[in-house]
């Protein structure tokens, strides 16, 4: 889910986060996760140059701000032919998604406990090894 763009929005991000500003300086409401997305959530800024970076993980039990974004590799974390932009974005492949997940794992420490209780549940309602 597009969360706005990363230089105006990131430092006053928190999970209680429902709108961010927009580059016309208007506020503009995230919108609700689609009932479709009922496994991993994640909410994503684009920073300058078309990269996406996610910024928040969501299973619907924990809702985790990152202290370090990760740039969305999009073969590697959303599949092929996947367009990330102001509509959500839905990944079908659970494996994919783990991989993100695991990824974002990696690049924050801080938050490990947290992101390992997400993927735990995950992997559970996923049926993945």
């Amino acid at each position: 889910m597009y969360h706005g763009g990363f230089e105006r929005n990131f430092g006053r991000l928190t999970p209680a986060s429902t709108s961010f500003e927009g580059t016309d300086g208007n506020v503009h409401t995230i919108p609700a996760w689609p009932s479709s997305a009922d496994g991993l959530r994640f909410g994503y800024m684009e920073k300058a140059g078309k990269k996406f970076c996610v910024v928040r993980v969501d299973d619907g039990k924990d809702n985790i701000v990152l202290k370090n974004e990760i740039v969305i590799d999009p073969g590697r974390h959303t599949g092929f032919g996947q367009r990330l932009g102001p509509e959500p974005t839905l990944v079908e492949d659970d494996a994919v998604a783990l991989v993100l997940l695991e990824d974002i794992i990696k690049k924050n420490a801080d938050a490990a406990d947290a992101l390992l209780n997400i993927r735990t549940r995950f992997k559970v309602a996923a049926k993945l090894p």
